[in-house]
C-alpha cells in the first residue's frame, strides 16, 4: 500500500445548519484544502483508499461518516461532544480575542494571543487522536484540521451561543 490510499480525496460538513460566519468558513474551507492535498487517513482494519469523510452531528455526537472513493461504505464513528466541550469553548474565546486584536492591536498582542490558539489547537488535535485512536488512525496535521471542521461544524449547529456558556 502507498500513503496515497490512505488519505481523503473528500471532506464534506453537514451544512444542516446555515449560521455564517465568513471567518470559520475561510478556516473550514482552508481545513478541507489541506485535508485533500495532505493527510494520513487510515481506517483500522481496511486495506486502503482513498477516503471520503462526512464529519455531522448525529443525537447529539460527532459522526464520522467513511466511504471509498467511489462511496461505498467503509465504516462510521460516533464520538461523544463531552471531551472536548472546554477545548471548543476555550477555542471560540481565543478566536474571539484574536479576531477582536486584529482590529485594534499591534503584533505583539496578536502573536502571544496566536500562541495560546495554536496550543489549544494542538491539545484538541491530540484529544481527537486519542478518541479515534483503534478506529482511525491520523497524523497530527490530520487531527488539527479536523478539529477546525469540528469547530466549524459544532459553531455552525450551535450559533455560538453554546460554545460560550
Amino acid at each position: 500500500m502507498t500513503c496515497a490510499e490512505f488519505r481523503l480525496c473528500d471532506v464534506a460538513l453537514d451544512c444542516t445548519f446555515k449560521t455564517r460566519d465568513q471567518r470559520v468558513e475561510r478556516e473550514q474551507a482552508l481545513a478541507v484544502l489541506d485535508l485533500l492535498e495532505t493527510s494520513t487517513f487510515v481506517p483500522v482494519g481496511h486495506g486502503g483508499g482513498p477516503y471520503r469523510l462526512k464529519i455531522s452531528m448525529a443525537a447529539g455526537r460527532l459522526a464520522f461518516y467513511i466511504a471509498d472513493d467511489k462511496g461505498g461504505h467503509v465504516v462510521s464513528h460516533y464520538l461523544s461532544l463531552a471531551p472536548f466541550r472546554r477545548l471548543l469553548k476555550d477555542y471560540t474565546r481565543i478566536c474571539a480575542s484574536y479576531y477582536e486584536a486584529m482590529r485594534r492591536s499591534g503584533p505583539e498582542r496578536l502573536q502571544s494571543i496566536d500562541m495560546g490558539r495554536r496550543g489549544i489547537h494542538d491539545e484538541a488535535a491530540e484529544l481527537l487522536r486519542e478518541r479515534l485512536s483503534g478506529k482511525v488512525d491520523i497524523d497530527k496535521d490530520t487531527a488539527r484540521r479536523l478539529f477546525t471542521l469540528i469547530y466549524a461544524l459544532v459553531a455552525r449547529n450551535a450559533g455560538h451561543q453554546i460554545l460560550l456558556n
